[in-house]
């Protein structure tokens, strides 16, 4: 599958500090320290709807760990999947009477023309659950040689109980799972599993749903194992960060990381798991069954500068959890103009420390709103409060602009 285009990101004229990120499994603010290349995977779309802000602000996010490190210095490898075939998508294509798979393509290129427009850089490897199969089947083989695979009628299921680890990337207690794992996909219910929390690796074929062939008969995958096997053939075991938004901690990182440490065990999935907080909007967890989605494409249909919806997420730290208001995406518009009218001037207060203190800022678990608070504090001074700019750094204008683009991801 092919990711989005690339946008040009400048080079800086220094290299910025090792990236340190708050790891879900300990709780802790952990050093990134890759070794080659950095190696990242974000949970991608299941596409049945267009793209939310809630999307968005995961996915820039992360785009900020993309760039600090190779502001740092580091290669990256990127890995994204997209989940082009699961029960919400084969849903929602039945009900508006579209064919499941012109739906998946259709809002896929959707999410592609948001992350071009919100500057977030595309995966290397893009790829969808589908074009995945095989490399599932042969995990689900693997997986069957460690006894840790059995049947339910016609449906196979990973024993939970086969990672001796299974439960440290959540923290949870096994009563929290139990409660938590029906409402985000699990079957804890279903007669015949040896543990409520087990979960399909492969789904027989049901009538009227799509299926491919498999040693194990005609059938699809399960959710978790199409993540577990994409990162494990493009990244590998052990590789830096695993990310997504905060819904995804339990089950579906939780079941990742035991299906890969089952499979090759000895090492960790990953060394560290990132999550991003949850947007609200009227008062609630912005998300397509509650219907209070504001959607990323809309705002740009409406003519709004995808810069400033950017900057609008950049206010917030990424792991937080904050509600969506209009107010904010106004007032990121005006202040995009003040730093575009401070930038036009071309000279201005100095911007060597201005580039310090950001790189510091998005070094230190991603602290994007430290960083645009060190810009505007260089807008503020270089546009005075007369409006007449201190000349004293006639580069400024040039490097704040570089700066932005590629550490923040704003062009301006």
């Amino acid at each position: 599958m092919r990711p989005w285009s690339a946008p040009e990101v400048p080079a800086l004229p220094v290299t910025g500090p090792a990236v340190s990120l708050h790891d879900t499994a300990t709780r802790s603010l952990r050093p990134t320290a890759p070794q080659g290349a950095a190696r990242l995977y974000v949970c991608g779309i299941t596409p049945y709807d267009a793209t939310h802000i809630g999307h968005a602000a995961t996915y820039v996010g992360f785009d900020l760990l993309n760039r600090a490190w190779r502001n740092a210095g580091h290669h990256v490898t990127y890995v994204q999947n997209v989940t082009d075939v699961d029960d919400p998508l084969l849903e929602r294509a039945e009900k508006v009477h579209v064919d499941w798979r012109e739906l998946a393509e259709r809002e896929t290129e959707l999410f592609r023309q948001d992350m071009a427009a919100l500057r977030v850089l595309p995966p290397q490897h893009y790829i969808g659950a589908v074009e995945s199969i095989p490399l599932v089947i042969a995990l689900i083989e693997r997986l069957q040689e460690r006894g840790a695979v059995y049947s339910v009628e016609d449906d196979l299921y990973f024993s939970v109980t086969a990672d001796d680890a299974f439960g440290g990337v959540s923290g949870l207690s096994r009563e929290e799972m139990v409660r938590i794992f029906p409402e985000r996909g699990g079957d804890p219910d279903r007669d015949g599993k040896k543990d409520p929390l087990d979960c399909v690796l492969w789904r027989a074929e049901r009538p009227g749903e799509p299926a491919w062939d498999s040693p194990f008969g005609p059938g699809r995958p399960g959710w978790h194992i199409e993540c577990t096997a994409i990162a494990l053939e493009h990244l590998g075991m052990g590789f830096d960060v695993q990310a997504g938004g905060s819904d995804l901690v339990f089950p579906h990182h939780e079941m990742c990381a035991g299906e890969a440490q089952v499979a090759r065990p000895g090492v960790s999935f990953a060394r560290v798991y990132a999550h991003a907080g949850m947007v609200g909007f009227d008062g609630e967890k912005m998300s397509k069954s509650r219907g209070n989605l504001v959607f990323v494409s809309a705002l740009r249909n409406s003519d709004v500068d995808p810069m400033a919806i950017r900057l609008a997420l950049l206010r917030h730290h990424y792991r937080d959890d904050w509600e969506w208001t209009d107010d904010q995406l106004w007032d990121a518009v005006d202040t995009l103009a003040d730093w575009r009218r401070a930038l036009a001037l071309g000279h201005g207060a100095a911007a060597a420390p201005v580039v310090d203190q950001v790189l510091a800022a998005l070094a230190d678990d991603l602290d994007a709103p430290t960083a645009v608070a060190a810009v505007q504090r260089w807008v503020e001074t270089t546009l005075g409060t007369d409006g007449l700019a201190d000349t004293s750094d006639h580069e400024a204008a040039a490097t704040l602009r570089a700066l932005l683009d590629a550490a923040l991801g704003l062009a301006l």
